[in-house]
């Protein structure tokens, strides 16, 4: 039988806000557990810049891990002016893990909140900074150990959006990230100069020095785009350092 238009509008209305109204009971209900997901993925990735831990990793679980983050990981907040920021935009207690570096990122770099994250281990210690940018399709993140002398790197993890298989999307692999290791963020001058992963593969370590790796063959675009990425973010973090570390000491937040 031949419905009306008026039925058809009504009974369209009605199922659209029926429809709603589920997935607006599924977000709520899956919510808490997408946001426990990430915050585990994000300190996950944070502990993965140490080498010694992304290797104790692979046989944690979840609790595990937040336990092993809770006791070596603190943390801050820094401004542009590298001003440390104790209040976010609500008023509440700033939270290092919390900051967003996707939405961070679309915002001019004096708009952006800076965290800061302090391994301490045995002695043993490194500053973690996220980095965040642009690949050949999409975006790349990662975070970058840097150690005491905040020339050296410790360790780092990438992680990648929509780079290509086999390509791009190898800056995830252990191989890419362990070339960073003990690679220097100055040149002989004392000038900051971040890491170069340089164009094509195989290149011998005697023709690469202390400030430049082993590049991706086939991925050119995405490599440029680490270099951007680590150039940038790690230059943001020099009045921080200015201001807290070089010549003072600092005191991290337990979170």
């Amino acid at each position: 039988m031949q419905q009306s238009n008026k039925y058809i509008i009504i009974f369209s209305l009605v199922l659209t806000a029926v429809l709603g109204g589920m997935l607006s009971g599924v977000s709520q209900v899956l919510g808490p557990a997408q946001k426990k997901a990430q915050d585990l993925d994000t300190k996950k990735q944070i502990l993965g810049a140490i080498p010694s831990e992304k290797e104790a990793l692979a046989g944690m679980e979840a609790e595990q891990i937040l336990a092993r983050y809770k006791e070596v990981i603190s943390s801050e907040v820094a401004d542009f002016q590298g001003n440390l920021v104790d209040t976010n935009e609500k008023g509440g207690a700033m939270v290092a893990e919390e900051v967003n570096i996707e939405k961070n990122y679309k915002k001019s770099a004096e708009d952006r909140m800076f965290p800061v994250f302090k391994y301490t281990n045995n002695g043993e210690e490194a500053y973690i900074l996220p980095v965040y940018g642009a690949g050949l399709w999409d975006a790349i993140w990662g975070f970058v150990a840097v150690n005491p002398d905040l020339k050296s790197v410790r360790g780092i993890s990438f992680d990648h959006k929509g780079e290509t298989p086999g390509l791009g999307a190898r800056i995830t692999s252990d191989d890419i990230q362990a070339r960073y290791q003990g690679k220097s963020l100055y040149n002989d001058n004392g000038e900051f100069v971040a890491i170069t992963m340089v164009k094509g593969e195989k290149t011998p370590e005697d023709k690469l020095g202390p400030n430049k790796v082993d590049g991706l063959a086939g991925a050119t675009l995405t490599a440029n785009g680490v270099n951007d990425m680590l150039m940038n973010y790690i230059t943001y973090y020099q009045k921080y350092f200015d201001k807290h570390v070089r010549g003072g000491a600092m005191t991290l937040n337990n979170q």
